[in-house]
This record gives structure tokens, sequence and C-alpha cells, in this order.
């Protein structure tokens, strides 16, 4: 389990209750962190009473019928509501992972929901994305090519060559498997991350692309690939099954291999 690890003068206090136990013999209480920037109050946790008779299954239902229903103040980011946009990311009882694909019924006791730890928060269940976009830019993430391809055809690549992408395209940036790393906490700055790095895998992978060597030594770094220390966080995290240790040992194969660090 992941702790929301915050400092001391910004630990959330218990906030507003929207309970009113009786009501329903199937609900659930959700308990949410709060924070207003422009209220400059200290964060908070607020309960809400859920009938989950009349909710769907997924903890984003739940979330969406407060906003919709109760607290209209409630602030979160959600798109596709099938775990491809990675929008709903959070902290659900003590793991990162996506509101609109983990079930109410697999949590025990009150249902704890908070924004993915060690980002800046914006609102309520809202991080701050920027760095981690800009992190993602800077593997320059598309096909680099020297060659000419031939007129009216696209690239091709043999069966094969196509399957070693398979466990690595699917990564919807959701930010999970980095914000549960704990070097990532700490060197987030420098070191880029495990999802950044099995994004970067992905095209050093892929027999298309004819930039390896320069993507290789972008990635050659003390801190960018070498702040990795196999924690495993990230793979057990991860809401789509990926093995991001595993891309990241890959890289690191490869640099060994041409005579890296």
């Amino acid at each position: 389990m992941l702790e929301l690890r915050l400092a001391p003068e910004s630990r959330p206090v218990k906030g507003h209750d929207f309970t009113a136990p009786g009501s329903s013999a199937n609900t659930r209480i959700f308990q949410i962190y709060r924070w207003d920037p422009d209220k400059g109050e200290n964060p908070r946790i607020d309960s809400y009473e859920v009938d989950l008779d009349d909710c769907g299954p997924m903890v984003l239902d739940a979330i969406l019928k407060i906003k919709n229903e109760i607290d209209p103040s409630l602030t979160l980011r959600r798109s596709c509501r099938e775990g491809i946009c990675g929008s709903c990311a959070m902290n659900i009882d003590g793991t990162n992972t996506l509101a609109c694909t983990k079930p109410i019924s697999e949590i025990k006791g009150d249902v704890k929901i908070n924004p993915l730890p060690h980002l800046e928060v914006i609102k309520d269940l809202v991080p701050d994305m920027t760095h981690f976009y800009a992190q993602y830019a800077s593997i320059k993430p598309w096909i680099r090519t020297q060659s000419v391809p031939f007129p009216d055809q696209e690239r091709l690549q043999s069966q094969h060559d196509r399957e070693k992408l398979d466990g690595l395209y699917e990564c919807i940036l959701c930010a999970c498997c980095s914000t549960s790393c704990p070097s990532y906490w700490w060197n987030g700055d420098r070191y880029l991350g495990p999802a950044i790095l099995l994004q970067a895998y992905r095209w050093l992978a892929d027999s298309r692309d004819e930039a390896t060597g320069e993507r290789l030594d972008e990635l050659d770094d003390p801190f960018r690939l070498y702040r990795c220390h196999t924690i495993m966080n990230c793979t057990s995290t991860c809401p789509k099954g990926l093995n991001p240790a595993k891309a990241i040992a890959e890289t690191k194969k490869m640099l060994l291999q041409r005579g890296g660090a």
C-alpha cells in the first residue's frame, strides 16, 4: 500500500461530513482529499455517503455521483471511463490506479481517495502533470529515421518485430507507476521515472526506428535512467498490467552491450 506523503503543515484535517447514517442498508463512506488554492485553507478530508443501490460499480461512478448530486465543488479529471485515457488516475485505498476500472466491491471499509502522490496538486484530485509531460516530450516519442521510405508505402516490419512492442505500446501515460516510485519522488527533477522510461524503450524496441544510438546516448545518465533501483512498485501498481521495470532493465542491457555505463 502507498501512503500519500504530505508535509506536516499540509496534512489533511477532518473536513465536512456529508453522511446520513441509516438512510440505506447498502451505503459506503467515501473519504476524499479536498484542497482549494483560492481559499487559502489547509487540505482536508471530506466524507460522503453513497447509496450503492443507486450507483455504478466503479469508484469513478461514486465520485461522479457525489459531484453531480451532493457536492458540485468536487474537482477531478476523467474522460473515457474505459481505462484508456488515464485521466482519472488517483490514489485509491492506498494504491495508485484508475478510478474508472477500480471496483468498489474490492475495497473494504471506507473508500479513501487522494490525488496521485508527490505531485503538486492543482485542486482536490487534480495533480499538476506539466513536468511529467515535459519529460515525455524530452524522449522524442516518435519514429526517427534517416533513410528515405519508398514512395506510397509504409515502413513495414515483420510480425516477430511487431510482437516486441507488446507490453509497451499499451501504456496510457496515467503516471500511476511513476508516482508510486520512491526514486521518482526524491529525484523527479532529473530521473525520468518508470512511465517515461517504458515509453523510451518502446522506441528502442521498434525495428522501424533508426535513432537507437542517439536515444541510448540521451538515456546514458546517472539520473535520467540509473536512479531506478528495481523497487518494483511501478510494475505492481500499473492498471494496464505492464512491466516498466523490465523495460528499464532491457534499456540498461542495451547500454551494457554497446559498452555504456
